[in-house]
């Protein structure tokens, strides 16, 4: 009888582990799914932010540059808008094509080619620069990479400056959660005191790791804090990795090979 009922008590403890250690994927993938979904609202903020940024320099990089007694002025510079604002909605659509960067560079060569007179190359000299700084612009945003430009292998990683740069500035829940909160809006040192629970020198000391990595910075002394480009990609980048590693469906972990050695 006695060991009939510690056989069913030990029964329990391992379903109840079960259904414990179940609760748990749910969770991790609950708060998965929520980070996710901020991060999107962010990425649409972001986005506008940038696009707006880029239309002002093109009305005023063409308005300040091109040749300003040219009748032909109007005419020009609306035909360089339309192009240069064509492509600004790949920044919203998360990526844009070698082909579509060389289509613009034609266009923009063949309307050259067209120009009546010596003055306009000073024009399409300005329209020709905001194009390549466009392209800087998706290469920044990574919306773009240059075909010939191969990511970095594993073999080139840089054990210390990937520790010092990413991990130890971000390898704590508290300063993640920092992070996720700038992601949203700028916040003060008390509000983020708030958030945290963190008093003093203790937010402090973790304020300065993520200042120090340019993940953060401060708008002026004592003013509020908010989270810089640099922060915002490595806050999004640990998402995908998060989901792409953990949100495994029933608990299953992925076997991925070795690459095959290099003769």
């Amino acid at each position: 009888m006695g060991s009939d009922l510690e056989r069913d008590v030990a029964d329990i403890r391992l379903k109840l582990e079960a259904v414990h250690e179940e609760l748990l994927r749910f969770a991790e993938r609950s708060n998965q799914q929520h980070l996710s979904s901020i991060l999107d609202g962010c990425r649409v903020d972001y986005s506008r932010a940038i696009l707006g940024y880029a239309l002002d320099e093109i009305e005023g990089g063409l308005e300040a540059n091109m040749v300003g007694d040219c009748q032909m002025k109007a005419v020009c510079k609306a035909l360089f808008s339309d192009l240069l604002k064509g492509n600004l909605h790949h920044i919203k659509a998360g990526g844009i094509s070698e082909e579509a960067i060389g289509g613009a560079r034609s266009k923009m060569e063949d309307m050259r080619r067209k120009a009546p007179r010596e003055e306009c190359a000073r024009c399409f000299s300005e329209a020709g620069r905001l194009l390549e700084k466009q392209v800087d612009l998706f290469r920044s945003l990574r919306v773009y990479r240059d075909p010939d430009i191969e990511r970095g292998s594993i073999e080139d990683l840089d054990e210390e400056g990937a520790v010092r740069g990413l991990l130890d500035p971000l390898g704590s829940g508290q300063r993640l959660q920092i992070m996720k909160a700038l992601a949203l809006e700028t916040k003060s040192f008390s509000a983020l005191s708030k958030l945290t629970g963190l008093r003093g020198g203790n937010l402090l000391f973790h304020l300065q790791k993520l200042s120090e990595a340019r993940m953060i910075i401060q708008r002026h002394e004592r003013g509020d804090y908010m989270i810089t480009a640099r922060g915002y990609k490595a806050l999004q980048g640990i998402s995908e990795l998060y989901s792409d590693l953990f949100d495994l469906g029933a608990g299953e972990e992925r076997e991925v090979s070795p690459p095959p050695a290099r003769i």
